[in-house]
């Protein structure tokens, strides 16, 4: 498997966990919790989950750029 191929996955894959993270969040309300985490947990993760998968879609380019030549 080229690592243009695997770092598109795991962006796509962090990029879902981030968008769970925040529909978890909005589920969970003010004072409440999903899965035994509060709102502003499940926030964080979402932010930082898809920071992730930004970052390892970017370094998919990078691969595909380099394995080109």
């Amino acid at each position: 498997m080229k690592k243009s191929s695997a770092m598109h996955f795991l962006g796509g894959a962090f990029g879902i966990l981030g968008g769970l993270a925040l529909v978890g969040a909005w589920v969970a309300g003010e004072s409440g919790t999903v899965l035994g985490f509060s709102q502003q947990h499940l926030y964080s993760d979402a932010i930082v989950l898809t920071l992730i998968g930004i970052s390892a879609l970017v370094c998919a380019l990078i691969y595909l750029k380099q394995e080109g030549n």
